[in-house]
């Protein structure tokens, strides 16, 4: 059930995108509109126009992450001219996208200005927490403990040190881009993808594969949920990993030991806090044999019935709907606070 205190009929659903992750999005969406079905769906295609559509047609789309979806529904003109809409009904607005510009803060910082109320951190955290190089030195800043940078220039050396090195972009999500750097032959398609984009290139740690989310209550409270263990079906938490494996394990709660499931909820929240998070993130780590490292931050984890956030919400006893009612909650309220302190100045 919608919270007593919103109308049910303000809710939307945004979906979509014109990034890579649009195709995890539908499957947000689909799960998203399970959970609130009351809530209007709006859908951001690869078009760059945001058209309505129906829950059957969301709903009946099948094998989301591999085949995009098309809306049955109206257009409403481009992102600026729905958010305009948004703003002249009063709608709250569940971002149920993923990567790029609804990631990046972009899409929150169109809201802001605007007075549309939005689920997820604002503009300035979700651009810090998106780049990972600038989330690295924010964590380690609050004392997370964060792998050595290694620079392209450097890549040859530092392979000769340590063995082993990992590149990823360092502006993306869902493991989009992941590389191993396992022989000398890995050069080259690394400095093939860092002409198109930026790298962030590290040593390759071993150990378990690590997440664990963290919530805001209605309250102002913030907790860590349950640290989730992954086992990659082949070595590696790539897209293919997470969202098409069957033989991939997402165990939650990890089989960790008090000790570390505790760092890994403590490391959780100081990252999500160093970068001024709102509402709820998921930070992912690598649990080695010398200890924790922090990898990144995300502040629009996947909510599809896939993905990790939703089963660390199960683990803690927390229904997706009442997590849902809580984050739309909090985003009207922060909207109420914003506008009460312009109203001050």
């Amino acid at each position: 059930m919608m919270t007593a205190s919103i109308d049910p009929a303000r809710i939307t659903i945004l979906f979509g995108g014109l990034n890579k992750e649009r195709l995890v999005s539908v499957a947000s969406a689909q799960a998203l509109h399970t959970a609130l079905p009351d809530a209007a769906l709006w859908f951001w295609d690869a078009d760059d126009r945001v058209y309505e559509t129906s829950g059957a047609a969301l709903l009946g789309h099948d094998r989301p992450f591999e085949n995009p979806f098309k809306a049955d529904g109206k257009s409403l003109g481009s992102l600026s001219q729905a958010l305009d809409h948004a703003r002249a009904g009063g709608r709250v607005l569940v971002l149920g996208m993923h990567g790029g510009a609804a990631e990046n803060g972009e899409v929150q910082a169109m809201c802001e200005v605007r007075g549309v109320a939005f689920t997820g951190s604002g503009s300035a955290s979700s651009n810090l927490a998106f780049d990972k190089v600038a989330a690295k030195r924010f964590a380690a800043i609050s004392g997370v403990p964060i792998a050595a940078g290694i620079a392209l220039s450097e890549m040859e050396d530092a392979f000769e040190q340590y063995g082993k090195l990992i590149a990823k972009p360092a502006r993306d999500g869902s493991s989009y881009g992941l590389m191993f750097v396992n022989a000398k032959q890995d050069f080259v398609a690394v400095r093939n993808a860092a002409k198109v984009e930026d790298y962030v290139i590290e040593p390759f740690v071993a150990g378990i594969e690590a997440t664990c989310g963290v919530l805001e209550q209605v309250d102002g409270s913030v907790f860590a949920l349950p640290p989730i263990e992954i086992i990659p079906a082949d070595g590696g938490f790539d897209y293919e990993a997470k969202y098409l494996a069957k033989s991939t394990q997402e165990i939650c709660p990890g089989r960790f030991t008090l000790e570390v499931t505790a760092q890994l909820q403590d490391l959780a929240v100081r990252a999500h806090k160093a970068m001024s998070c709102t509402g709820y993130s998921r930070s992912d780590f690598i649990v080695s044999a010398n200890g924790l490292i922090y990898l990144e931050t995300n502040t629009l984890p996947g909510l599809t019935k896939a993905s990790l956030y939703p089963k660390a919400l199960h683990a803690q006893g927390i229904s997706f709907v009442e997590f849902l009612n809580g984050q739309i909650e909090l985003g009207v309220a922060r909207l109420e606070r914003s506008a009460m302190r312009g109203r001050q100045s």
